[in-house]
């Protein structure tokens, strides 16, 4: 029987540094490792890890395979991934070949400032790992260019201005990491509508189901096999609603095909649709069409 190892917690950029076998970083609160200088050990592989920190990879023309929590993704040219503080990462006990970058940060660098404030606007940082960022060889350059920024600042010496020119530097490069990400919506759009449409044959089956409750998006996400971050961001991108706010469209859509087509009473329609309280189900029916369901009945007959 296989053992279960404990994440491994380090706390601080230095530590992990050490632990991986790396270099000593040239920052307490941030470090730039380069993967042709960085050989990051594979003593410990299967072992899970747990970070304090924030972690952005780039990897260019990456053939491997990168490991987070449970799940693995296959770099077939490269791209870039994200981890928020206190994800579990798996270490690999494979040797890969790459070149790229990983940038480290901890909150404590950006936590007065207005990216400290705006952090979990990037909702990449709770992507999984197979929902990874794919660059063409414009976008490539260009974050590269901004990783041999970051390179460059943190090889100067530390003066007043290093921290605000780091925590500008890291927020530009999440600024073209979202640009980036918004492009692979709409240029990856017909597996987006895909999914789309698997979510509209979930959801009405869904609410065919009298005992099921209104779907979460937790719910929802899952069913797709997709995070819900990643569902909301690409549909927001593609349809200008949230998943929550597709959820509730989707629902009123179907109580208006109810309300118009039977004589079921509001409360009985209510609780069809999962709703515990039928005033739950007036207001959210009133919001989005400005009538009660009542109202909107009547205006049938």
């Amino acid at each position: 029987m296989k053992i279960q190892l404990q994440p491994i917690v380090y706390k601080s950029i230095s530590a992990y540094m050490r632990g991986m076998g790396m270099s000593r970083p040239l920052h307490p609160l941030v470090a730039l490792a380069t993967y042709d200088t960085n050989k990051v050990s594979t003593e410990n592989g299967g072992q899970t890890i747990l970070v304090d920190f924030y972690k952005v990879s780039f990897k260019k023309d990456f053939k491997g395979q990168v490991k987070y929590g449970q799940g693995s993704y296959d770099f077939e040219e490269g791209g870039m991934a994200f981890l928020a503080p206190n994800q579990v990462i798996t270490l690999s006990s494979e040797e890969s070949c790459y070149e790229g970058y990983n940038l480290y940060f901890h909150p404590d660098l950006i936590r007065n400032y207005q990216l400290g404030k705006n952090i979990n606007q990037y909702g990449f940082f709770s992507y999984a790992v197979n929902e990874a960022l794919f660059l063409s060889n414009k976008e490539k350059k260009v974050i590269a260019g901004l990783f041999e920024n970051i390179a460059a600042e943190l090889d100067n010496n530390i003066d007043v201005f290093s921290q605000d020119v780091l925590v500008s530097q890291i927020e530009l490069l999440l600024n073209y990491s979202n640009r980036f990400y918004n492009r692979q919506f709409i240029t990856r759009k017909a597996v987006h509508d895909d999914i789309i449409t698997q979510m509209d044959a979930y959801l009405a089956g869904r609410f065919e189901d009298e005992f099921g409750g209104i779907p979460t998006v937790l719910e929802v996400s899952q069913h797709l096999n997709v995070s819900p971050r990643y569902l909301t961001d690409m549909l927001k991108s593609l349809t200008g609603q949230s998943a929550q706010q597709l959820i509730h469209d989707r629902l009123v859509e179907r109580a208006k095909t109810i309300l118009s087509t039977t004589k079921i009473n509001i409360a009985e329609v209510a609780y069809q649709l999962g709703f515990e309280h039928p005033q739950s189900f007036n207001k959210l029916f009133k919001r989005y069409t400005d009538l009660s369901p009542n109202a909107f009945r009547k205006s049938f007959n």
